[in-house]
């Protein structure tokens, strides 16, 4: 008898002879031997990066960072956590991670956006405005739980300071060549940034509206670069 007649027992192998069914077919006739759903898709290292990222910003919101550790990351993503070790190693560089990820994120927005809108300075203010709002309030919920539990760790101050730097260049090349022969002094590129930051917080505990924190720091920008002209 062969491998498959030894496998479904005598009985049922005549059962099958007889059936004149493909083999796959008369398997899957018998109860308890249909076969099973396919086995689930092996992941990506990349893939599997931004399941993590996702399910512990989902962690962050639901119930704080205090409750964000690698143990509770790998259950919620149901995997092992060597897995969790292999992808953070500590808990800090998870947090990190999600820092990182905020910031593509808010990037991306940014540059979506700015591909689409008209090339003057009231739109591109505006887009400026509503992105670094928008994303603070759609994308960044988490961000200021994962920024204090970071406080005064050395990755926080080089993400930080890697933030804003990479954010005012941005602004600079955007905005600069509407000074018209002038220039944006970094003194006034910093309070435009500290604004951008104030308003996005207020808006997000909801002292102000979206709508009012993208319309002041629209004004705040066109100003900066007005005040940047030549004689101005």
């Amino acid at each position: 008898m062969g491998l498959a007649s030894w496998r479904l027992g005598s009985g049922a192998w005549v059962l099958y002879t007889f059936s004149k069914l493909p083999l796959v077919g008369y398997l899957s006739s018998i109860p308890g031997l249909s076969p099973g759903p396919s086995a689930r898709r092996r992941l990506s290292r990349e893939e599997r990066h931004a399941q993590l990222i996702d399910t512990a910003r989902r962690l962050v919101r639901e119930e704080g960072t205090d409750a964000l550790t690698l143990g509770r990351l790998a259950e919620q993503a149901g995997v092992t956590k060597p897995v969790v070790y292999d992808h953070f190693e500590t808990r800090n560089g998870l947090l990190v991670a999600l820092f990182r990820d905020y910031d593509a994120r808010q990037t991306a927005i940014l540059e979506d956006a700015l591909a689409e809108c008209g090339p003057g300075l009231a739109a591109r203010a505006e887009v400026i405005a509503s992105a670094t709002i928008g994303c603070v309030l759609t994308q960044g919920q988490e961000i200021p739980g994962v920024a204090a539990a970071l406080a005064g760790a050395p990755e926080m101050d080089a993400l930080r300071r890697g933030y804003q730097s990479g954010f005012i260049a941005r602004c600079r090349a955007i905005l600069e060549p509407f000074t018209e022969g002038g220039s944006l002094r970094p003194p006034a590129l910093w309070a435009m940034l500290g604004a951008a930051d104030a308003l996005a917080e207020a808006a997000a505990r909801g002292e102000i509206a979206p709508e009012e924190a993208v319309a002041e720091l629209r004004r705040t920008i066109i100003a900066m670069v007005e005040r940047g002209r030549p004689g101005a």
